[in-house]
């Protein structure tokens, strides 16, 4: 068996394109979504995203604003920045890239932003509407990951998923979104006992862990989905996820690759999340327009 390859490149842009048509109906009605990106520091990996995010988002014809403050920056002068975007109605969504510098509790920037605003679905109280099930920002890699497996018409409901990683950020609430799609769901993590056995009863896979090559082919199910989320950079700087790609290919069904899986499926939900904040407001009696 060699598994069919989910194509996140292509599927993540045919979702673009749906939406640069959904924002030009709506700018034709004067209404313009904006999503504004704050950097803090000089993470090479988090200059590239954010210059990534910013880049499709005037592709799809969103207002774009750019923050960057520097590696020293104090506190409070991040959470007044914040203050000023939750109450710019230019502004639909607000994306603070992590991790954030050393000194700055990531869980009070996080708490700042307005929830009606955090494309990142980060905030407690999207956190909370996820748990319990009602309509909420969903984070942006797990989003992507639920939509690879409906593009590709995974079978969701009564299949036995594995989750591999617990973060808040994907591992946690991709097995809600999983539960909520009535799959039966495991978590796996770090201090799991048997983690091979419990992979391979498993129909679809999530590898996010962050671990080189950590899933093998020998811990596969014939036939499974296999989603791969991990990014990890090699010794000579190949990007490599979690999955043995190669030998895990043989076994399963089907598979994202690294590059080109999860990742541009990330950038998609985060402009869906904007595009949703906009129409959401708008909807809202106290809307008021970007004039």
């Amino acid at each position: 068996m060699t598994a069919k390859i989910i194509d996140g490149k292509s599927i993540g842009l045919e979702i673009r394109n749906e939406i640069a048509s959904q924002v030009k109906k709506l700018a034709s009605e004067g209404v313009v979504p904006g999503l504004a990106t704050v950097l803090v520091g000089n993470n090479p990996a988090s200059q590239v995203y954010v210059r990534n995010k910013r880049k499709l988002a005037v592709e799809a014809g969103m207002y774009s604003e750019f923050h960057e403050l520097g590696p020293e920056a104090k506190e409070e002068e991040l959470l007044k920045l914040i203050d000023r975007l939750n109450g710019d109605p230019k502004i639909h969504g607000i994306l603070v890239q992590l991790p954030l510098p050393r000194h700055l509790d990531e869980r009070k920037i996080i708490d700042r932003l307005s929830p009606d605003k955090d494309v990142d679905g980060l905030h407690p109280m999207n956190a909370g509407r996820l748990v319990i099930g009602t309509p909420g920002f969903i984070p942006c890699t797990p989003f992507g990951v639920m939509k690879l497996l409906d593009y590709m018409k995974v079978k969701i409901e009564g299949s036995n998923a594995v989750v591999i990683g617990r973060s808040i950020l994907v591992g946690k609430p991709v097995a809600l979104l999983l539960l909520q799609r009535n799959a039966t769901v495991t978590i796996c993590h770090s201090k799991s006992a048997n983690l091979s056995s419990i992979v391979l009863q498993a129909d679809i896979v999530i590898a996010a862990v962050g671990k080189s090559k950590m899933v093998t082919e020998e811990m596969i199910k014939p036939g499974a989905t296999i989603i791969d989320v991990g990014i990890n950079r090699t010794l000579d700087g190949k990007l490599v996820g979690d999955v043995d790609f190669e030998g895990v290919s043989r076994r399963a069904g089907m598979i994202t690759p690294v590059p080109g899986g999860v990742g541009p499926m990330t950038i998609a939900m985060l402009l869906q999340n904007t595009l949703y904040s906009t129409q959401r407001r708008l909807r809202s009696s106290d809307y008021h327009d970007n004039s």
